[in-house]
């Protein structure tokens, strides 16, 4: 009677993993398709196997001398870690004054806030162009990044105030009874509890802010300014394409990404963790 329980419960484990198994071959492969694409000659993208014959490097000196892809990269870097350190710093603070803190308006302003999150992005890109041309900060890296903390500050706030709001308010109490001040609170007791909330936000800002394409296209106009995104898309022609070229500078972009996520990942699941207790 026993044996059908455990017969069950294994052929459910298995099935589980034969599906997880599946899943992640499904998810890992258009990012293998890429990397052995930018390895491959030109004219085998399409009449060879997935896994090419010959390996060569020539598309990654191609497009790091022919494409100029340093300036862009190291624009796109400059324009994510500004935004990045922005929005951070920015929505912390916002996060734990509307977690902890009193003042006139509080639930009004918050909800205010929140409200531009139900605006599609595709709907302020003209006020946007209009502002900052008015401002005389168009086809500029600042104005750029000024659009980007403005827009990713209300989720990130949000965010932000979900994780101080598990922090419980005896901690500010003891530490105000012993003197502290309000900024020293902040900074010394804090933030310190929040450090996974603060990666999990580190990683959500630097893939979007990397990965942004349309408002950087809509708002840099000289092509020695823009990102790397843009860039790329922009080596998509119209009726041909150098897949390895392509590949190659795709697998490059992508780095950044997997760096930040690995050297962050214990801190961003105990971040997903923690949201997930929250009661």
């Amino acid at each position: 009677m026993s044996r059908r329980p455990q017969g069950k419960q294994i052929a459910i484990r298995v099935a589980g993993y034969v599906t997880l198994v599946g899943l992640s071959v499904a998810t890992a492969f258009p990012f293998v398709w890429m990397v052995l694409t930018s390895l491959r000659e030109g004219n085998t993208v399409f009449t060879e196997g997935i896994i090419p014959r010959a390996v060569t490097f020539a598309a990654y000196q191609q497009v790091w001398e022919g494409v100029d892809l340093p300036r862009h990269f190291l624009i796109s870097l400059w324009i994510t870690a500004a935004t990045v350190a922005a929005v951070v710093f920015l929505a912390t603070l916002a996060g734990y004054s509307f977690a902890h803190l009193e003042f006139p308006a509080k639930k009004t302003i918050y909800l205010a806030l929140l409200s531009t999150m139900l605006l599609p992005g595709t709907a302020v890109i003209v006020p946007l162009f209009l502002e900052l041309k008015q401002f005389a900060l168009l086809d500029t890296t600042t104005g750029l990044i000024l659009v980007y903390v403005g827009t990713s500050l209300p989720f990130a706030m949000f965010l932000m105030r979900a994780f101080f709001e598990t922090l419980p308010r005896e901690l500010r109490d003891s530490a105000r009874v012993d003197g502290a001040g309000e900024f020293r609170i902040f900074w010394s007791v804090m933030v310190p509890l929040v450090g996974p909330g603060v990666a999990t936000l580190v990683i959500f800002q630097f893939m979007f802010t990397w990965n942004e394409f349309i408002l950087a296209n809509t708002l840099l106009q000289t092509p020695e300014k823009l990102p790397l995104q843009p860039v790329l898309f922009a080596m998509q022609g119209q009726y041909s394409t150098n897949w390895p070229v392509l590949t190659a500078a795709l697998v490059i972009s992508v780095l950044p990404i997997v760096v930040v996520y690995v050297r962050m990942q214990r801190q961003f699941v105990a971040g997903l963790t923690m949201g997930a207790l929250k009661t």
